[in-house]
């Protein structure tokens, strides 16, 4: 058999119905994601790479703020973070990336909810909070510092079973005799020498920087219709640190394709959830740009 034939044979475990586009490796549903999810099988996702929408922010593809709360409000997140902690297979992890909104002087505080929620409700680990630094800004605010981050809160159903750290930072003390410190709980300092010297490279700090912005975060021109890309860098590495090929990759709110283009790049399965056409139109054109994209493009950890 072809690696796509042997990749393939997990889609008969997925639901038929609203399937929008589909290829050997990766389906493509248009619909409701909470109703194509309560279809899905327990444990049947590896990973999660997704971004939801951030409040009120943008209404997508709806017409009024009314709809667009008729499709995504808290107490449907509450229904959707029960059903996505059900399809996680053991041990695997979810990438929530998300930024706040400020209205009447206040950040309203979603992420804070929602993460919270993911942990006290659902049962998920919050397993790191990450940060995904802009290497550009908006136009600023007067009366506050620039804004520059979104949170990357990395969640897992357990302890994740897979990692692959990436070790693409150069170490300041290349070379040199490693130690340990340690502080104890009665405020002593306990030092450990460690048989071992530092290696050049080390495993990246939690705060992770990208280009983000048109032409900037991908180069297919299509991907900014929609109104909220991140970079294919973003999906490409937490794809890489949480999975293995051949695993299956979930994007919930799968917009412009960034995470089924990616994975379907890095050898996994994918399958993608949006309510609206027009999207998953762009999410098809950038899947199919995939396919001659070759695996050995990308950075090699």
């Amino acid at each position: 058999m072809r690696r796509g034939e042997v990749l393939g044979m997990w889609k008969a475990e997925f639901p038929a119905s609203n399937r929008y586009y589909e290829e050997e490796d990766g389906i493509l549903y248009c619909g409701d994601n909470v109703e194509v999810l309560k279809q899905f099988k327990e444990e049947s996702i590896d990973l999660v790479v997704t971004s939801p929408p951030y409040f009120l922010q943008r209404w997508y593809s709806a017409k009024s703020e009314e709809e667009f709360l008729s499709m995504w409000s808290f107490d449907k997140f509450k229904v959707f973070a029960k059903e996505l902690y059900r399809v996680m297979k053991q041990g695997g992890v979810v990438v929530w990336v998300m930024g706040d909104q400020t209205i009447d002087g206040s950040e309203v505080g979603e992420p804070y909810k929602q993460v919270l929620y993911f942990k006290e409700e659902c049962g998920f680990k919050i397993w790191d909070t990450m940060i995904y630094k802009k290497a550009g800004i908006r136009y600023p605010d007067k009366d506050r510092y620039y804004q520059i981050f979104e949170f990357m809160f990395v969640i897992s159903k357990g302890v994740p079973k897979t990692v692959h750290l990436i070790q693409d930072r150069i170490n300041k003390y290349v070379g040199k005799k490693v130690r340990d410190s340690k502080r104890l709980v009665n405020g002593d300092v306990t030092i450990t020498k460690l048989d071992k010297t530092t290696d050049y490279f080390g495993v990246r700090h939690n705060i992770w920087e990208y280009k983000a912005g048109y032409g900037m975060g991908s180069t297919d021109k299509e991907a900014f219709k929609h109104p909220a890309v991140f970079p294919e860098a973003l999906a490409k590495d937490h794809i890489y640190s949480w999975s293995n090929e051949g695993d299956i990759v979930l994007d919930p709110f799968s917009g412009s394709g960034t995470t089924l283009k990616m994975s379907k790049i890095m050898n996994r399965g994918w399958v993608g959830i949006d309510i609206g056409k027009e999207y998953c139109d762009i999410a098809i054109e950038r899947v199919k740009k995939a396919e001659n994209i070759k695996k050995t493009m990308l950075f090699k950890v």
